[in-house]
């Protein structure tokens, strides 16, 4: 039986005694069905992971008492995902992906094709720990509050941000990434592609380059997770030793 993990954010140090949340409670006693003296493992990204054991659990209320730092706190890769708002089980899929893979950042837009008009961001938030749990990354991504994309392009930093432009006769991605180094982003639009005018606009922006994923026209989901894995590979983490 593989021991749970959880994110905590709270003060983690060996020989402390930590509450968890309400839902952890639900999820460890009802859905995993542990009880006091079971092992989890609790971690965050300021303090890292620790050996725990449950010293109680009722239905809404749960006490860790951590034992030893199992790992030390690292850096995690700034590797941003923009992605149009798609319709809830693409967004969710995509969210918990891009967990997966890294994502430090996933920021939701609203685009002239764009087919819903609200994201929960809650729900998405939730779906984001749950999938850092199970990855065993030490952090969780910040899901940033829904916003026309003109506005996130506005707010932008100015890191390196790549577009999925799949009918601009835009340089292969593999290439465009090839120079990059993080942090950088990836861009994404809606199920029917971006606006002329839009992408137009986008890359008017000297720190956006319009990129092509190949021959092949991809879902938007699909297209989310070609990216980011093509960022991780050449610029991100996936480097490492």
């Amino acid at each position: 039986m593989s021991t749970p993990r959880l994110f905590l954010d709270e003060f983690l140090a060996e020989g402390a005694e930590i509450p968890g949340t309400p839902a952890q409670a639900h999820h460890l006693g009802t859905v995993l069905r542990r009880a006091a003296g079971d092992a989890v493992a609790v971690f965050n990204p300021r303090d890292g992971e620790f050996a725990a054991q449950i010293v109680a659990l009722r239905k809404d209320r749960c006490v860790f008492a951590l034992g030893a730092r199992l790992r030390a706190p690292r850096d995690e890769p700034d590797l941003r995902l923009m992605v149009a708002a798609l319709k809830r089980d693409a967004l969710d899929w995509v969210v918990e992906k891009a967990t997966e893979l890294g994502a430090g950042v996933i920021q939701p837009v609203f685009t002239r094709r764009t087919v819903v008009d609200r994201v929960n961001g809650e729900r998405l938030a939730a779906i984001a720990r749950g999938a850092a749990e199970q990855c065993e990354r030490l952090s969780v991504p910040e899901i940033r509050p829904a916003l026309p994309l003109h506005a996130a392009l506005d707010a932008w930093d100015g890191a390196p941000l790549l577009v999925a432009a799949e009918r601009r006769g835009a340089m292969p991605v593999g290439r465009a990434a090839a120079g990059l180094s993080l942090p950088c982003g990836w861009l994404v639009g809606p199920e029917g592609g971006f606006d002329g005018a839009e992408l137009d606009d986008a890359t008017r922006r000297p720190f956006v380059t319009a990129v092509a994923l190949g021959p092949r026209i991809l879902r938007a989901e699909t297209a989310a997770v070609a990216g980011l894995a093509v960022l991780q590979a050449l610029a991100g983490d996936w480097t490492a030793n």
